[in-house]
């Protein structure tokens, strides 16, 4: 429930200011939440209200928590949907399509529900196929893990979706890598970081090193990390706590009761 929060918080004094190490202090003064946080906790809404099938409350939901939050680094369409009475999608196929899918991973009882429920909270917005595809992989990489699929098969999955991470490599990203907000270049990425990390704190330095869309990236690697780790340590779960407001907390705190966690 926490990864994505975690690797969105951590990676979002990067997001413009890429570092290519995985030596950085994880949390200072400036890091905070952003877009990412703010429309996973939404998901998270949606999910305890039982709104994920419902398109109009779903809509009402993103609305209703960006308007709360509305100085977090929204990209400019899913801004101006955001924060007008426009309810129609724009053919996204930005990466924000992954980095607020990551509740329906651990929500979903079958891989058919994975596609129907990220389906339901992508189409509204990004509609566009890469827009998608890229929650829905996602989703579903988070949901393998947590049914106790092994890297490998996380990996044969991850290259029958995306064969291009077949072809990744950490040192070339680290050198070449470059900011990118689409699905098809963001997703990928994140996926390859998960799959080299040794565990929870090495997937997370390892998603920030390479640069790119940081906290979104993260984001997206670390709720794979949290189903596939299962554990997180606890100087990381602190960051949550520490920089997360009440109402955030909250729907947090229902969720875990509901899912039984």
């Amino acid at each position: 429930m926490f990864g994505a929060i975690i690797g969105d918080i951590v990676g979002s004094r990067f997001e413009f200011n890429n570092i290519r190490t995985k030596d950085f202090k994880l949390i200072t003064n400036e890091s905070d939440f952003t877009d990412d946080t703010v429309m996973t906790i939404a998901v998270w809404d949606m999910y305890l209200n039982g709104y994920l099938r419902d398109k109009d409350k779903i809509i009402e939901t993103f609305k209703k928590w960006g308007r709360k939050y509305p100085n977090r680094g929204y990209g400019g369409n899913f801004a101006r949907w955001l924060f007008t009475d426009d309810v129609k999608p724009y053919r996204s196929y930005g990466n924000g399509s992954g980095m607020r899918i990551s509740p329906i991973g651990l929500i979903a009882k079958s891989e058919d529900e994975v596609y129907e429920l990220s389906y339901n909270v992508t189409s509204v917005t990004h509609n566009h196929p890469e827009g998608i595809k890229g929650a829905y992989v996602t989703a579903m990489m988070i949901y393998k893990a947590k049914m106790g699929a092994t890297k490998n098969e996380l990996k044969e999955y991850a290259i029958k979706m995306y064969p291009k991470i077949k072809d990744l490599n950490y040192d070339d990203l680290v050198l070449n890598y470059r900011f990118n907000e689409t699905s098809m270049d963001t997703i990928p990425e994140a996926i390859y970081c998960f799959l080299i990390s040794t565990d929870f704190l090495d997937c997370l330095r390892t998603s920030i090193s390479i640069g790119g869309d940081s906290d979104t990236l993260a984001a997206i690697s670390m709720a794979i990390a949290e189903a596939y780790y299962k554990q997180i340590p606890d100087n990381l779960m602190a960051i949550i706590y520490d920089k997360l407001p009440a109402d955030m907390l909250n729907i947090l705190k229902n969720c875990e009761k509901k899912l039984k966690l």
